[in-house]
Order: C-alpha cells, then structure tokens, then sequence
C-alpha cells in the first residue's frame, strides 16, 4: 500500500459536490501570486511548472469567474512583504516591488473587477494580515475579512489558494474559531474547494541533496491531505466542486 492511501485509511479525508443554494456566498482567493505558483519566481516558488498547481490556478479562475457572473463577492489575498522584514522560517519572498507579490497572469483580471476585494497580507494567516488600523494613531484597529463578511450578509465562503496546509490552512480553521466566538454573525458555512488548492513539494530525498534538514521535507500529494484532514476535522466543508 503506498504512503497516501496507508494515510487515507487512517486519516481519512472525504468531499462532495457543494452548492450555495440561494444564500450568499463570497470566494476567497489566497495567494494565488507569482511568488508562490510561477516556476521560477523567487525562492518559494516551483523550481519547474507544477501540474497541481496549475490545476489550481485554472479551478479558481473558472469559479471566480462564475461567482463575479452571478454578482458574488470575492476577496484575494496577495502575499507582499516590505523588503527586508523577514518572516521567519522562510527566506525572504513576495516582496513589494519584485513582481512575485502580483496574482498570476490568469486571475491579473481581478484588479479591475468591481467585485473583488484585495488585500495585501504579510503574515502567514489571512485573517491577521487583514487586521488594519481603523484610525492610524489612535490604537483602534478592525479586520477587513469581518468587514467584507458583514458587508455583503454572507452565509458562506468558498476558500481556495497555496499553500492547502500552510496559508489555507491557518486562514480557514481561524475563520472557525472566529464564527464560534461570534464576530462572523451571518456565517455558517466555510467551504474549502480541494480542486483549486495546492502546496509545494520538497520529496525528503530533494531536502537531504539540498543540505536541508529532514524537518524540511514537504513531500507535496501527504501535506496537501493532511492539510485537508485538519480543516475538515476543525468542522471545515471540503467539496469536489462547486455546483451552481
């Protein structure tokens, strides 16, 4: 039995066909940006085109696409980083001004769509990278995620993006914590879309020939479903597709 299914059997990871139905429902867009998704484009991107997440890239498109049709929100993250803040442990990456921090030529659309939200994060976690000074000085902040929720009364929201068990990952299980609490009121739903997520793969073999340590392997089919089994079993909805 290979390593996937022996976790599969033990961690299992189940998805369906979802449909938001007459309720309102927002996509969410992270860090669908060069840095992360075009081969070649800085430190954390593929070293070669990455089938999985080329899958990604063309799921999300065609899904924003249909939501903008329907007159549906959507909100895109965009890692950015100031040069020379680092984030520890990841060598510098997405900085403002380098291009990597742009979205990928095929979503380049979404700057001028009336119904796109972007925000520019420089954390892992979306939620506290949409935290902002409501008025700079003053010490009072709010969060643009829970503003764009309340804004457009939504019911649910499809999440997609790189990485499934990094950036996806924190956003969509803080996202949970923050509906139980109470401060997402009209939310019920946070859908994560497996078609149109992806991560990095770094085999533990490619980390030894790099001199890496073994703590940095990141064999890509294992992280991705051990991404998905941590959001599903924190009450996540993992679909197939989205249906209209």
């Amino acid at each position: 039995m290979t390593a996937p299914g022996m976790i599969q059997e033990q961690l299992p990871v189940a998805m369906a066909p979802w449909s938001p139905g007459a309720g309102p429902a927002g996509l969410v867009i992270i860090d669908a940006v060069h840095g992360f998704c075009t081969a070649g484009a800085g430190p954390l991107a593929p070293a070669a085109p990455s089938p999985q997440v080329s899958r990604m890239i063309r799921e999300i498109d065609d899904l924003a696409r249909r939501f903008t049709a329907a007159g549906r929100p959507l909100l895109a993250f965009l890692d950015t980083h100031e040069p020379g803040r680092p984030e520890p442990p990841y060598p510098p990456h997405c900085e403002r001004g380098s291009g990597h921090e742009e979205l990928v030529d095929e979503l380049a659309w979404l700057e001028g769509e009336p119904l796109a939200t972007l925000i520019r994060k420089d954390c892992i976690n979306g939620f506290v990278g949409a935290i902002e000074p409501a008025h700079p000085g003053h010490g009072v902040t709010h969060n643009r995620v829970v503003d764009w929720i309340a804004l457009n009364r939504l019911r649910s929201i499809v999440v997609t993006g790189i990485c499934t068990d990094i950036c996806v990952l924190d956003f969509v299980v803080t996202m949970l914590s923050a509906r139980n609490h109470g401060l997402l009121s009209t939310l019920r739903d946070i859908v994560v879309l497996e078609p149109a997520c992806a991560t990095y793969d770094l085999p533990l073999e490619t980390a030894r020939h790099l001199d890496l340590p073994d703590g940095a392997a990141h064999p890509q089919a294992l992280t991705h479903h051990l991404g998905l089994y941590l959001m599903a079993s924190r009450g996540a909805v993992l679909a197939s597709e989205i249906q209209d």
